[in-house]
């Protein structure tokens, strides 16, 4: 059993990456609802607890609160920005609406007594997000940092093992913030740093080994990084009692079908390759709404893997591709707002009459994911391909999904990819080209044209959750239009989107 460390939601968008920065640096951490009763914590004996950011004012009355015995379980903890505010609120500080809000880097001086900078410099930029400040420390509490602007960037009662940062240490745009949860994790906590993929691997093996004993296993195979991991992860387990169903709804990248079945075919397992595309195109015929768009291609592909999983003889088990951000964008087990709708990870369907459903990735974030493809010897072209949705090109499209549409979109999909990868330096995390759905009058030749525009989007992101636009270079952006609009007749305009996320 690894040693633990809970991430506690109060809704902050970076509770993903502040579980993943405390796995990459060796321990283990699960994300809990910040509703976590103090006994469930206590029976779950974690090293430490990281209370996470929030998007409302700890004291409104809607505001989410923990349970406050958390603080008397002699646990250490480590607040984060609303994190801070809330242990600081519940314990008879006092928090009120700051006089300067900030957001964005700022410089912060740091104590030279904390053990949470321990051989840190004194003065680094740090990520705030803030309008709210703890204005008085509970009693007990000392400042541990200060800003220009906030005279309590971060405090501590380090005899209770208390601890809390205004900023965002998580991030990358805070200098030294590894390094900051390193020191709550070794200095603090006591942390072994027991957790390895590899370890991980091997139990996985060995739990479906167990749990399948002499039955077999059907595999829905999307394709996509997480669903070929896991079957190549079943493949190592099980070998042919492994049979994987790759359901081919048509709205894959160019040639990328055809890529799958090369790679699985070859496999120890069975691969069958479904040819549903104008079963799927006919399904959303006229159908506009993105959201429409999901969940009529997320039932559908439920009902073509239902008939053939109908079709095959001893399957005692269905397995998924599911991983851990499947989990808490779907609401399970956190406050997270429903965000990956047409993921199958509400458990098993009704209908099928498999004796269990087994995810051997559904302790894991991405990263990890792509590490343990390549262990496995998954090649470097399918472990690294961007995120991909379930429901593929057809929510890339904007408005009504045509076969002609598709054909173009893949063309100018395909092009942008392929730049980009010829590129290789400074290549973003994520690149895409979306069907916008609009035309514009261009010139082709001698003569005008008026015919569609395709928009591009690529993004610099750890996480996959937030993301700001990837500042490409002029001259490759003008290559890419250059080669879309001569290559497709239907394109007379290319732009590129700008926009970050969140």
């Amino acid at each position: 059993m690894n040693e633990l460390v809970l991430v506690l939601d109060f809704g902050g968008q970076y509770k993903e990456l502040i579980a993943r920065r405390v796995r990459n640096c060796g321990v283990y951490s699960e994300i809990k609802s910040g509703a976590i009763s103090a006994p469930e914590i206590a029976a779950l004996s974690p090293i430490g607890i990281i209370l996470t950011g929030g998007p409302n004012s700890v004291y409104d009355k809607t505001a989410m609160k923990c349970d406050p015995v958390i603080f008397n379980l002699g646990i250490p903890v480590l607040g984060i920005c609303y994190g801070m505010q809330l242990m600081c609120h519940m314990l008879g500080g006092i928090v009120e609406k700051a006089p300067v809000s900030e957001y964005g880097k700022v410089e912060a001086d740091l104590s030279d007594m904390s053990p949470l900078y321990s051989n840190l410099p004194r003065h680094i930029n740090v990520l705030m997000s803030h309008s709210d400040r703890v204005s008085k420390l509970p009693k007990g509490f000392v400042t541990t940092a200060i800003t220009n602007d906030c005279v309590n960037a971060a405090c501590e009662n380090s005899n209770r093992n208390l601890y809390g940062v205004q900023f965002h240490p998580e991030t990358e745009l805070t200098d030294e913030g590894i390094n900051i949860i390193k020191n709550f994790l070794i200095n603090i906590c006591g942390a072994k740093r027991d957790y390895h993929l590899d370890d991980y691997v091997n139990n996985q093996i060995r739990l479906v080994r167990e749990t399948v004993g002499t039955g077999s296993v059907l595999l829905a195979l999307s394709g996509g990084v997480d669903s070929s991991v896991c079957a190549a992860l079943l493949s190592r387990a099980l070998g042919n009692k492994l049979t994987c169903v790759y359901v081919d709804h048509g709205f894959m990248r160019l040639n990328e079908s055809e890529q799958i079945e090369a790679v699985f075919s070859s496999m120890n397992l069975n691969f069958i390759r479904v040819n549903a595309a104008e079963r799927f195109l006919a399904k959303i015929k006229g159908v506009i709404d993105p959201e429409k768009k999901r969940k009529i291609i997320g039932a559908e592909f439920a009902a073509v893997f239902e008939e053939e999983s109908k079709k095959l003889e001893n399957a005692d088990f269905l397995a998924q591709g599911t991983i851990y951000p499947d989990i808490i964008e779907s609401g399970r087990g956190t406050n997270a707002d429903i965000i990956k709708s047409h993921h199958n990870v509400g458990g098993l369907p009704k209908r099928l009459s498999f004796k269990g459903l087994i995810e051997p990735l559904s302790g894991l974030f991405k990263d990890e994911v792509r590490v343990i493809g390549e262990k496995l010897g998954l090649p470097k072209t399918l472990v690294e391909r961007p995120p991909f949705p379930g429901p593929g090109l057809a929510i890339r499209i904007i408005g009504e999904v045509t076969q002609s549409k598709l054909d173009i979109l893949k063309q100018a999909d395909a092009i942008f990819c392929d730049e980009i990868e010829r590129a290789k330096k400074g290549r973003p995390q994520q690149y895409f080209a979306v069907f916008t759905d609009t035309r514009s009058v261009g010139i082709k030749g001698d003569s005008r044209s008026y015919d569609n525009v395709i928009a591009l989007r690529a993004v610099m992101t750890t996480d996959f959750m937030t993301c700001e636009y990837a500042p490409i270079r002029h001259e490759l952006l003008g290559r890419v239009s250059s080669r879309i609009t001569n290559e497709i007749r239907a394109v007379s305009r290319v732009v590129y989107d700008i926009t970050s996320k969140p």
